[in-house]
């Protein structure tokens, strides 16, 4: 089977990668281990041009592992505001330690040691083996599942075991032993630029002569979507409380699950007493009043919330090193905030919100490597 399928498959995707392969993106200039191991895990579940302006600002803030490592979480998903899936950065940080402490601040160059770190999974170790290193390493993110799945025409929701374990054996057998690097990128380009999971350009694939989706006539049918099942929905209230200076309250929240490390507003449920909430938090109510609804999707259900804006009196004495803080929503300085309460502050301080990003990351409460998790774009 090796033979048969690599000998083909490989030479003609690099002779068109050699003339359409994307060699200009700003982790591949230059191409250090660090860079790519960044751009990875931020191009889990997230398009490249989402990506872009966001590794050019952490690299210039964190131009290798040690400065990483030394930053402080807030500064770290300061950075990641509006990204989504935070617990990326949070794996970041605690691998960057996890390197230093442990490997002599360079990125270990094996797959056991790489998938021991957080945040790193089969595929994400296999890419950053095969682009730092010009080791051989298969990779298996959504594109190329997507890839493979059309071309030997693969049944199956690539989240079930036993079809994952046919694509990770196709996608070993595919990779050659020479020029990895580029055959990495050349399949994750494959992916993102012709077969598309909409549209996708047969017609100037290099390797459509023996797809066999193609030749089924069939290509929308690969790879199976994830069985439907029906998304939750959870309505909070998010309480804007304003002391007489015009600061809010926000609260890190715990650093696990949702927004793990982030600051956001306190919340509730609609069911909830204020009364007694606010006491909880030092304020009194003195006036409220309703704000704007928004909802945020993420991988695991859909958040509906309503914000209710209450002047609060006294302002409580909060220390700067607790969970709580009180901050200007015109400078709320290097905290890291979820994309919608970041929005919410820019409201409150008067300033336009940004223009929405056309291809914006489904949030999660975890993360998950697109080769190990099915579903979501890597790349594309």
């Amino acid at each position: 089977m090796a033979t048969d399928l690599a000998a083909p498959f490989a030479p003609r995707l690099l002779a068109w990668f050699d003339h359409h392969g994307r060699r200009c993106l700003p982790w591949q200039q230059p191409r250090t281990p660090y860079r790519v191991w960044l751009s990875e895990i931020m191009l889990q579940q997230t398009r490249v041009e989402t990506v872009i302006p966001y590794f050019e600002r952490f690299v210039r803030v964190f131009p290798d592992i040690a400065t990483l490592a030394r930053a402080t979480l807030d500064e770290v998903l300061h950075l990641w505001t509006g990204l989504g899936y935070y617990a990326r950065a949070r794996n970041l940080h605690r691998t960057a330690a996890i390197v230093c402490e442990r490997h002599g601040g360079e990125l270990p160059d094996s797959l056991d040691a790489l998938t021991a770190l957080p945040g790193i999974g089969r595929s994400t170790a296999g890419a950053i083996l095969a682009m730092a290193w010009q080791r051989r390493a298969p990779i298996l993110d959504g594109n190329v599942r997507r890839v493979l799945a059309r071309h030997r025409a693969i049944p199956g929701w690539p989240g079930d075991s036993a079809v994952a374990r046919r694509l990770w054996a196709l996608a070993d057998d595919l990779t050659p032993t020479h020029r990895v690097a580029d055959y990495t990128q050349a399949i994750m380009d494959l992916g993102a630029t012709l077969c598309t999971r909409s549209r996708p350009a047969c017609e100037r694939c290099p390797v459509a002569s023996d797809c066999l989706a193609r030749q089924e006539d069939s290509v929308a049918r690969y790879p199976s979507s994830r069985p439907a099942r029906p998304q939750p929905i959870r309505h909070r209230l998010w309480l804007v409380l304003r002391a007489d200076d015009g600061q809010v309250l926000l609260e890190r929240r715990p650093p696990s699950g949702l927004w793990g490390g982030l600051w956001t507003f306190p919340e509730c449920t609609p069911q909830t007493d204020l009364e007694i909430l606010c006491g909880e938090l030092g304020c009194a109510i003195a006036q409220r009043r309703s704000g704007p609804t928004g909802t945020h999707v993420f991988s695991h259900f859909r958040l509906d919330y309503q914000v209710l804006e209450i002047d609060a009196l006294p302002l409580p004495a909060v220390g700067e090193n607790t969970s709580r803080r009180w901050i200007d929503p015109a400078a709320p300085g290097t905290l890291g905030l979820p994309a919608p309460v970041q929005q919410q502050l820019l409201r409150l301080a008067g300033r336009p919100a940004p223009l929405p990003d056309p291809h914006p990351a489904v949030d999660a409460m975890a993360v998950h490597r697109a080769g190990d998790h099915p579903g979501e774009p890597h790349q594309s």
